[in-house]
């Protein structure tokens, strides 16, 4: 009864399949103009910029002069769907409750790292991204092993998800919003789990990763959850940044390759099982949904799912492809996944068939090269690096996972539950080793820094244009020069700046000259850890610079940083140093003889592996065509609050001070060394406590505008209300990181100005 109804569900939906694909054929104008304008159109809704708008409209005025009449009701009917689609997003996005006490928690989302857990619920209609710290070593067991429906009751509390806080920063709201989720609860006690034995696609999912997890070792069954499942656990994190570093991460991204190879597999199965071909096309259509919901449904395999079920080939199954994705997900095209899935697809779908003359190693060399030239705007627009030698990397390691890897891990996988296991862990060990010699050699990739909206396009067009011509050499030559051009004024920015970058409770200051010329790092932020876990609460986190600082600087194309000066040694200003040398050049750390008192922190300098120098008073570090220079070198001689390293610089006509955590004391000392010291602009000491920032001393420098970098809602009560009454009292005028997130000062028309992130 069951294979009937498939049966004829499937036959259903393939004649629908057909009729689609032979109307579009029928039609005047090639069905990727559709596209094109349906991408523009969808962005110019979502994602509104006037210079979309332009290009739409121009690119609207071509279609009519080339008489492609009947995209224009087409496009209206799209444009209700996409401002019905935007509606319904907002009105779903004001309409959530205020407070959930019980949750459906989905199964395959569960995700448990030391004493945290992360997991997806719902609650009437609505999903939720939901956070608990786990209280016990048996609660957490619990939790690793849950693989059944169940429903979760609790106290807990409803919060918007955290907005942009960087220039070029993650955006957790937007990001949670492409999955419809638009608030996150964080549970404070659990009173009741109520599990049911209702078999899902989600609890298949689970307990896939769960047996893989307990029946192989680590780092086989990270590569197991990871290319059979779509699931890459967090101790997975430290291999997954040296994959990004060399480019390859994208292997990790189920799509094509793995939809190729369980397809194809499932079709021999059933042919040498004697079925019809004709029987087998059917229930072709059933085990690729099931298939999507064992990866978890990630927009790449949808995508490859589609292609390969769909009668059309080259640009009308791309096309296709396109809009049947709408209906599963309508917000796929602002998702970075999403984005990339379809420019691959498309750049394959252009150059299919075209390198087919080519011997096949060439070929096969020709089309990763391609691809790789094609997606470089939009890898450089979201990552702002390129690595040159993931092209031969990707060409390498796609043979040896598609080939070897894969197959083992199927095989492994199945035969595991035969109570057969296959020794292959030190496989899996050698790849490892061999991944981190090759990041070894290449560690640190080119960065390119974010083009503008400009910059953008002209890149997706010249890359277009030298592709297409090349073999012609002038064009080459000449689109080539442009391409370098181009990518020199991404990555160099016209303007000088100064950054308050929001690194949460820390401190750091980013001056930046005009194209890179100069660039100083005061301190990199850090988390402040508070007592000891126990061994199974130790959780497998990421440094805080990897979300806020280094993609920051990145972002604005830095891949040297000339000096880093390291104030004193909290690790809210220190913390990140090691993490942030290993991401982005370093030529010279900065510091104080009192901060070599300290082991933690010479142990810092030891694994950075840079160069350092001991400051002294009346060093002075070239840049804006003056210099920052240090007016103390530390009081204490101690590594402490008041052992701060203090910089200052006229920069432009404007005075900055820059004083770390000083505090009263030593604001006394150095008004005592520098009497007449007068300021513009000063970076409040120590995140405006009052212990910092004395109205002695703010009325002596008489600052015009103070930076506060402090966290949101940081459990110290900075700024201390003292502090801002002072600045207040005296005029003052304060920019908060907690409030405004990121604060910018960008040098334009010889006057400073002044963004915020919001």
């Amino acid at each position: 009864m069951i294979y009937k109804m498939l049966v004829d569900l499937a036959t259903k939906r393939l004649q629908r399949l057909r009729i689609a694909s032979h109307l579009i054929k029928k039609l005047s104008f090639s069905p990727i103009f559709l596209v094109y304008l349906s991408t523009l159109l969808y962005f110019c809704i979502f994602h509104f910029s006037w210079l979309l708008l332009i290009l739409f409209i121009f690119s609207f005025v071509l279609t009519v002069h080339r008489k492609y009449y009947l995209i224009i009701p087409l496009l209206a009917i799209l444009a209700g769907i996409f401002f019905s689609i935007q509606n319904s997003e907002k009105n779903t996005a004001m309409n959530q409750p205020e407070s959930v006490t019980q949750l459906t928690i989905i199964p395959d989302t569960i995700s448990v790292n030391g004493d945290l857990l992360s997991f997806q619920g719902t609650f009437s209609g609505k999903k939720f991204q939901t956070y608990y710290t786990i209280k016990t070593q048996q609660e957490q067991s619990y939790f690793q092993h849950l693989t059944k429906k169940c429903q979760i009751s609790f106290t807990g509390k409803v919060t918007l998800p955290e907005n942009q806080r960087n220039f070029n920063g993650f955006n957790d709201q937007k990001y949670l919003a492409t999955q419809n989720i638009y608030r996150q609860i964080t549970i404070e006690s659990i009173q009741k789990i109520q599990t049911n034995n209702t078999v899902t696609p989600q609890s298949l999912r689970r307990q896939a990763i769960v047996f893989s997890q307990q029946h192989f070792p680590h780092p086989m069954s990270n590569y197991m959850t990871g290319l059979l499942f779509g699931y890459l656990d967090k101790n997975f994190e430290q291999m997954g940044d040296i994959y990004s570093s060399l480019g390859i991460i994208h292997l990790f991204a189920l799509s094509g390759a793995q939809v190729n190879f369980f397809i194809d597999w499932f079709r021999k199965i059933l042919l040498r099982l004697g079925l019809r071909q004709d029987y087998v096309k059917l229930l072709q259509l059933p085990f690729s949904i099931f298939y999507a919901f064992m990866t978890g449904m990630s927009i790449s395999v949808i995508r490859a799912l589609l292609q390969k079920n769909l009668p059309a080939r080259g640009l009308t199954n791309f096309s296709l492809t396109f809009f049947l994705l709408f209906i599963v997900n309508s917000n796929f095209l602002l998702t970075i996944g999403g984005q990339l899935t379809m420019l691959y697809a498309f750049i394959i779908s252009m150059i299919s068939g075209k390198l087919k003359k080519l011997p096949k190693l060439k070929m096969l060399l020709a089309e990763s090269t391609i691809i790789s030239l094609g997606v470089l705007p939009l890898l450089i627009f979201d990552f702002h690096i390129f690595q040159p030698l993931s092209i031969l990397l990707t060409f390498a390691f796609s043979f040896l996972f598609d080939t070897i890897l894969l197959p083992l891990l199927l095989l492994s996988f199945i035969l595991a539950h035969l109570n057969i296991i296959i020794p292959a862990n030190t496989l899996f060990h050698l790849l490892e080793n061999l991944v981190k010699s090759v990041d070894s050699l290449v560690h640190y990739p080119p960065v390119f820094g974010t083009p503008n909206q400009i910059e953008f396009i002209l890149l997706f067009v010249l890359i277009g244009l030298f592709i297409d011509y090349i073999y012609h050499k002038k064009i080459r030559i000449f689109l080539f020069l442009s391409l370098i051009i181009l990518f020199i004024v991404c990555k160099n920015p016209l303007q000088a700046s100064i950054t308050a970058v929001d690194v949460g409770q820390g401190d750091s200051i980013f001056l930046q000259d005009s194209f890179n010329k100069q660039t100083i790092l005061i301190d990199t932020g850090g988390r402040v850890s508070f007592g000891s876990n126990q061994p199974w609460q130790q959780s497998q986190t990421s440094a805080n610079a990897d979300k806020t600082l280094i993609p920051y600087l990145k972002s604005e194309g830095v891949s040297t940083i000339n000096h880093l000066i390291l104030t004193h040694t909290d690790d809210d200003h220190v913390g990140d140093f090691v993490e942030l040398a290993s991401k982005i050049k370093i030529q010279e750390v900065d510091v104080s003889s009192g901060e070599l008192t300290c082991p933690d922190f010479i142990d810092k300098l030891q694994k950075a592996k840079v160069p350092y120098h001991i400051i002294k008073v009346g060093d002075k570090f070239p840049i804006f065509h003056s210099q920052l220079q240090i007016l103390s070198s530390g009081y204490t001689k101690k590594g402490d609050n008041n052992d701060s390293i203090v910089t200052y610089g006229n920069f432009y006509g404007q005075r900055f001070l820059f004083t770390g955590d000083l505090e009263q004391d030593g604001e006394k000392e150095l008004l005592k060394n520098y009497p007449t010291l007068k300021v513009d602009v000063l970076k409040a000491g120590h995140h405006g406590s009052k212990t910092s920032s004395n109205p002695t001393f703010i009325k002596k420098i008489q600052p015009k505008l103070t930076l506060i970098s402090v966290g949101k809602n940081n459990r110290y009560g900075h700024p201390n209300q003292e502090t801002l009454n002072t600045f207040k009292k005296y005029h003052v005028a304060s920019l908060r990181t907690d409030q405004h997130g990121a604060i910018k000062l960008t040098m334009k028309n010889k006057q400073w100005h002044i963004s915020t992130v919001k």
